[in-house]
């Protein structure tokens, strides 16, 4: 892989389709600061009071059975904007059914939590920091970057390449309408607590933050460089794939990801694949187990070739689309 050349929206694609601890890159607290005030959403609308739907949405839903257990597969994007209604008719039906829903990761409670930890693998131990690792040209782009999203020049000098990416891909979105509140598993949260329902993690944050901790420092760099370069594509990027979700297209949703995963196969494989398959094994092993489960996960590991759907048919198991 060429440092750097790639466009953010391969990157984009697949992170915001497959990665739910995206939208916690603004939990960024930094010692002596609060850096996170510059990301909070603008407001935080509880489940209970959420504003009238204005456009429905029917996002793809999958059902895996045998005799005595159930479990839904439900394809999510993590960042929305307020007024898609997906929660009711078949979405709505087998929440309520389920005694259990599982997610990508628990949704930490608090920003604090999130930020102790982040901060642990975020920052650099080895005494680099980010204007050492880009010339002079990119680190030119990369202060004014973080600028224009409200953030000091050098705020993350002092971290890990992959995190002020992270962050710089979320915090523009947060000024085009986007809410990390509002994401699906956000609210999905929220409608479990206020039934009673078990909650429970196909991994955990640190474990989906070592994904991006443990890639090569050329590939952080590139990530880094290729979303100050399309900062301004983050938004009509989202846009696209919010509509393949909103229309239940997993189909078209996987061709949108093709590329990305074309132009970073190793990226694909640690952030998509290799996590499908272990998925896949834990979805198998859970059938073993009387009851009915929802699990939401990001929409691109629903999609396209080496799907969690693809790994469980060569275990044995048939998911069926849902169709409303």
């Amino acid at each position: 892989m060429k440092k750097g050349n790639f466009p953010m929206k391969t990157w984009f694609k697949m992170l915001a389709s497959t990665c739910a601890v995206i939208p916690f890159a603004q939990c960024a607290v930094l010692p002596g600061s609060n850096v996170a005030s510059a990301a909070e959403p603008a407001a935080v609308v509880a489940p209970a009071t959420a504003a009238p739907a204005t456009t429905d949405a029917d996002p793809a839903l999958w059902v895996v059975k045998d005799d005595d257990t159930t479990i839904y597969l439900f394809g999510t994007v993590h960042v929305l904007k307020p007024g898609l209604s997906w929660f009711d008719e078949a979405v709505k039906t087998a929440f309520d059914k389920s005694d259990e829903m599982m997610l990508e990761i628990v949704m930490p409670e608090d920003q604090a939590a999130v930020a102790k930890t982040m901060m642990p693998l975020a920052l650099d131990t080895t005494g680099k920091t980010i204007p050492s690792r880009l010339t002079a040209d990119e680190l030119k782009a990369y202060q004014a970057a973080m600028v224009s999203v409200g953030l000091p020049a050098n705020a993350f000098d002092s971290f890990e390449p992959w995190f002020p990416a992270m962050t710089l891909s979320v915090l523009p979105l947060t000024k085009l309408g986007y809410d990390p509140e509002q994401g699906a598993e956000k609210l999905l949260t929220g409608f479990a607590k206020a039934g009673d329902k078990p909650i429970s993690g196909l991994e955990t944050l640190e474990e989906q933050l070592g994904f991006f901790d443990k890639l090569p420092e050329t590939q952080q760099v590139a990530f880094l460089n290729a979303v100050v370069k399309d900062l301004d594509k983050l938004g009509p990027t989202l846009d696209k794939m919010v509509v393949l979700w909103a229309k239940g297209d997993p189909d078209g949703l996987a061709v949108a990801m093709n590329e990305s995963m074309a132009a970073t196969p190793e990226i694909a494989k640690t952030l998509l694949w290799d996590r499908n398959q272990r998925w896949a094994d834990q979805i198998k092993t859970r059938m073993d187990q009387p009851g009915t489960v929802f699990i939401a996960v990001g929409a691109g590991h629903l999609a396209g070739e080496k799907s969690v759907q693809d790994y469980l048919k060569t275990r044995g198991l048939t998911a069926t689309r849902v169709e409303y």
